[in-house]
């Protein structure tokens, strides 16, 4: 099946994102990276715990991650995807508290551990990078601002709608078919991203493969109608 990489931009949400090294000047992205050590991660691989001491804040390289908050009743939330560039445990261990999510390797996954002291030491040395923390911190709060408001304004049905077609825009492949998502989230990850249960998900899969919205299989999806999508989510 041939496809192509669409380009992505945008604010910071579940999947678009101006990640961390993005923003640094070259200077800064190359000293934080020296900083730190090399760590792999093979596929469905925790990458940090939730509630675990903090030790070390993890930039990603290459692969993408998903970063989950679990509830007291067991319900795991799927708050974001982070990738290539971005940087995941920073809240942690600067504000030295125990790690209020977990994050877990989608596929293979490579980053680069900078101890905790030696971040805000990198930090204290360069007023540049800490004003791009604040800012990715501010963009990222004002996304789950948007999500709540979401996921409050509109039904069940219609926050799937706009998942699928934020996930299309910001981590879709064009296909012969049509936009095939590239990051692997099963059922119950995409409910966990809508605020659902797996068996709503799993109902409202089954009704757009019925008017040929969608196509699917073992964590792959195939957008064949986003206009249709559009409509379900008031977006045009």
């Amino acid at each position: 099946m041939a496809r192509s990489t669409e380009a992505t931009s945008g604010d910071e949400g579940l999947g678009d994102r101006v990640p961390f090294l993005a923003r640094l000047e070259p200077e800064d992205r190359r000293a934080l990276l020296a900083l730190g050590r090399p760590l792999r991660y093979a596929p469905r691989s925790t990458v940090l715990r939730q509630d675990e001491p903090s030790t070390y804040v993890l930039v990603l390289l290459h692969g993408w991650t998903k970063v989950t908050a679990a509830a007291v009743n067991g319900y795991e939330a799927l708050l974001a995807l982070r990738g290539p560039g971005d940087i995941v445990g920073e809240a942690a261990a600067l504000s030295g508290r125990p790690r209020t999510a977990t994050v877990t390797s989608l596929e293979a996954v490579t980053a680069v551990a900078v101890d905790q002291e030696r971040f805000t030491a990198f930090l204290t040395a360069s007023s540049g990078a800490a004003l791009s923390l604040l800012t990715l911190t501010t963009d990222r709060m004002h996304k789950g601002d948007q999500r709540r408001l979401e996921n409050a304004a509109l039904t069940v049905r219609e926050r799937f709608a706009v998942l699928l077609l934020e996930l299309a825009r910001t981590h879709g492949s064009r296909t012969e078919l049509g936009i095939e998502l590239c990051v692997p989230l099963s059922k119950q990850e995409l409910a966990g991203a809508i605020g659902a249960s797996r068996e709503m998900v799993q109902r409202l899969l089954k009704e757009l493969r019925e008017r040929e919205v969608v196509l699917t299989g073992r964590r792959t999806l195939v957008i064949l109608r986003p206009d249709i999508l559009r409509r379900i989510g008031h977006q045009g």
